[in-house]
């Protein structure tokens, strides 16, 4: 999709002759007399791009709303296990009202209720928690459990699956936990398909966790398809709509930017995989923050369009920090690129609604 743009201001006014300057107002520079009678030089001029879509994604918002819904209806402490999603400012927001953030199940009490992150975990969890008779609410967004449905489907017509994702993230953890050791095998890289030991006419099939690269992976299931030529694909892309979206809009902003800011958690995995797209697309200068007091203002020296975009998992609040933050130093006009609509909504358990 073609991206279209809308201008809107968001620059700081100065008085100079008497007149405001408009936020927005094209490049100058302006020198005038403060009050106490000192020079005053005009801020900088800089022009923001702003991706859209960017920020929460409608699998993030129902995570954080099954954790607020259960905290009204069974009241604190409840249990999570796991960050609910990848963000430290929405983990300390939920943590203030009342929700405790914890690694693994043993260490939540069997009297309180355990929500499970959006990231999806392994059959035994809930397992486990039914065993203890504990109550427990599943978050994972439901394009994940799209994934381990269809990782069970090929395993019971008697396919081995290539899981396509990053060791050690909870979504892949999650993932291969829903069949049995040896069923399913994890491929990072192009290089991991040549090294795959599972023989030629053995019946296969691939799943893709949802926050991937899109062209890294289009590589590695090419090289898979080489090898592998009757392997079966997903009925529907894996990599999902909110990731596909805010790369798309990432590659538009970084094509016109001197730099890039991703707003992120390091242990996010679509936040980074947005700093991989800006690079790959030309900007070079592309950096993930956290929040605004993570900006190195020396990285953006000699920059006069930068570009900003947020993870899945970044709430917009983040995002307006960071713009606030850059109306203090600069002359600001922003430009919303925005590359798609997004309209999907995911409805809540029946456990929270009932």
């Amino acid at each position: 999709m073609t991206a279209s743009g809308s201008c809107h201001g968001f620059g700081r006014s100065l008085k100079s002759d008497g007149k405001d300057d408009k936020a927005g107002a094209a490049a100058v520079s302006l020198t005038g007399i403060s009050d106490k009678g000192c020079a005053v030089t005009q801020l900088p001029n800089l022009t923001i791009l702003l991706a859209g879509p960017r920020g929460f994604c409608a699998g993030v918002d129902r995570a954080i709303l099954i954790v607020e819904k259960a905290l009204e209806r069974y009241g604190a402490p409840v249990y999570v296990r796991h960050e609910i999603v990848h963000n430290k400012y929405v983990v300390e927001s939920l943590e203030a009202k009342g929700a405790i953030f914890v690694d693994e199940l043993d260490e939540a009490p069997g009297d309180r209720p355990v929500v499970f992150s959006a990231h999806g975990v392994p059959k035994s969890v809930p397992a486990e928690a039914e065993r203890r008779e504990m109550i427990y609410v599943d978050a994972t967004c439901p394009l994940v459990s799209k994934v381990h449905r269809e990782a069970e489907r090929h395993h019971r017509e008697g396919r081995h699956v290539f899981l396509i994702g990053h060791a050690g993230h909870p979504e892949v953890i999650g993932t291969m936990g829903q069949l049995p050791d040896g069923a399913m095998t994890l491929v990072e890289t192009v290089k991991d398909v040549e090294g795959l030991s599972i023989p030629a006419d053995t019946p296969v099939a691939h799943a893709t966790q949802t926050t991937l690269s899109v062209d890294e992976t289009r590589d590695i299931l090419a090289a898979l398809t080489r090898k592998y030529p009757d392997i079966h694909s997903p009925k529907k892309e894996d990599i999902c709509y909110a990731t596909t979206n805010r790369q798309a809009a990432a590659k538009e902003i970084a094509r016109r930017s001197d730099a890039v800011l991703v707003i992120g958690a390091p242990n996010s995995s679509n936040s980074r995989r947005l700093v991989d797209v800006a690079k790959q697309s030309g900007c070079e200068k592309a950096v993930l923050i956290q929040r605004a007091a993570d900006i190195d203002w020396d990285f953006l020296t000699g920059a006069a369009t930068v570009g900003i975009t947020a993870g899945a998992s970044a709430p917009e609040i983040l995002v307006e920090e960071v713009i606030a933050a850059c109306r203090d130093r600069y002359m600001v006009a922003v430009e919303e690129v925005v590359t798609a609509q997004e309209d999907v909504e995911f409805k809540l358990p029946r456990i929270l609604v009932a």
